[in-house]
C-alpha cells in the first residue's frame, strides 16, 4: 500500500515538473508542418502517463512539434490489448509506424527519441 502510494505521488511530481519545464514546439513554416503533420498520421504511442520514460519521450514529441495519438497502455483495457497481441509485450513507451503497408513496434525511450530526432528535426 505504502509502495503504491509512494509510486503514484512520484508520478504526479515528474507530470508537475514536465509541465513546469517543458520546452518550446519547434516552428516551421506552415507547408513544412503539413509535411510533418501527414509524416505523423502513422504514428501511435502507447504509453503510461506518468512513466518518467514516456514523458521524456512526449517531452520530445511536443519539441519537435509532432503531433501523434496517445493510447494509455495503463488505464485502457483494448489499447493495453492491443500492445500485446499485436507488438508482443506490455512495455512502455512503444511506438506504432504504420507506412509502405508495414507496421513496426518500436520500444524504448532512447530509440524513438533518435528515429523522431532523425525524422523530424531537418523538417
Amino acid at each position: 500500500m505504502f509502495v503504491k502510494a509512494l509510486r503514484v505521488g512520484l508520478g504526479h511530481v515528474i507530470i508537475a515538473g514536465d509541465l513546469l519545464t517543458r520546452p518550446r514546439k519547434k516552428q516551421r513554416p506552415a507547408e513544412q508542418q503539413a509535411q510533418v503533420n501527414e509524416a505523423a498520421k502513422g504514428l501511435t504511442l502507447y504509453q503510461f502517463h506518468a512513466c518518467p520514460f514516456c514523458v521524456k519521450t512526449r517531452r520530445t514529441l511536443h519539441r519537435l512539434n509532432v503531433p501523434v495519438a496517445l493510447k494509455d497502455a495503463k488505464n485502457n483495457e483494448q489499447d493495453r490489448q492491443t500492445l500485446l497481441e499485436q507488438g508482443g509485450k506490455i512495455k512502455v513507451p512503444c511506438l506504432r509506424i504504420e507506412g509502405n503497408g508495414q507496421t513496426t513496434w518500436m520500444y524504448d525511450s532512447k530509440v524513438i527519441i533518435d528515429y523522431l530526432d532523425k525524422r523530424f528535426a531537418a523538417i
